[in-house]
Order: C-alpha cells, then sequence, then structure tokens
C-alpha cells in the first residue's frame, strides 16, 4: 500500500453509488442477479470481489438461486491511493472490473481491454 486517504463508509458509499451511476443504461438493464456491497477489507488485499455464476454461464437450470456478490473493499482501495481523485478513479475502475466478471469477462480479458 502506497499511501492513504480517509473517507467516511458514506462518503465511500457514495462513490462507488456514483460510479455504478456511469454504467451505460443498456448495459446497467442487463445486470441479473447481483448484490454490491461496501466492506470494510479484505484480509487477502483485494480491492473488490465478484462471487457467483457470471451471465455467460447461466443456462436454463438457473432459477432459485441466491444473488452474486461483489464485494468492494474499503479499506484497502482508502490505503492504496494517496489522493482523493485517484480514490474516486480507483473506486470507478474496482467496480467496473467486479462487474465486468458479472458479464464473463475474465482478468485477462479485463488486461487486454487496459481495465486489468
Amino acid at each position: 500500500m502506497t499511501g492513504v486517504v480517509e473517507l467516511t463508509r458514506r462518503e465511500f458509499e457514495e462513490l462507488v453509488a456514483d460510479a455504478l451511476d456511469r454504467i451505460p443504461p443498456e448495459l446497467a438493464r442487463l445486470m441479473d442477479n447481483v448484490v454490491i456491497t461496501v466492506e470494510e477489507e479484505s484480509e487477502e488485499g483485494l480491492l473488490g470481489l465478484y462471487e457467483g455464476i457470471p451471465l455467460t454461464e447461466r443456462g436454463d437450470a438457473y432459477f432459485g438461486v441466491l444473488p452474486d456478490r461483489i464485494f468492494i473493499y474499503r479499506n484497502n482501495i482508502c490505503g492504496f491511493c494517496d489522493t482523493p481523485e485517484q480514490l474516486v478513479e480507483e473506486v470507478r475502475v474496482t467496480v467496473i472490473h467486479e462487474i465486468a466478471h458479472h458479464f464473463g469477462i475474465d482478468d485477462d480479458r479485463l488486461t487486454e481491454l487496459g481495465w486489468g
């Protein structure tokens, strides 16, 4: 970790909400059965985590399943950033990165696209 930018949980959740608001509506409408939550930290040092069954892997038998979960880790991101501007950008990138996993895009492809 390089620095620390301090934000309250509420301020951080607002940044996550802002990042979600920037997702094009046509993509947001395609998101299905997924919950996005802010957690304080990941012991593994992750900035975000997607757990679930990507849209590309859901078949006809997909029903009655608990929602996929996307975790955004507040302390890990705040500790990673040196400036408030960097924090805003990192939240945006992390949210997009984890939503991409929901759409079935893996880390290798995200890296190719410049989001890795």
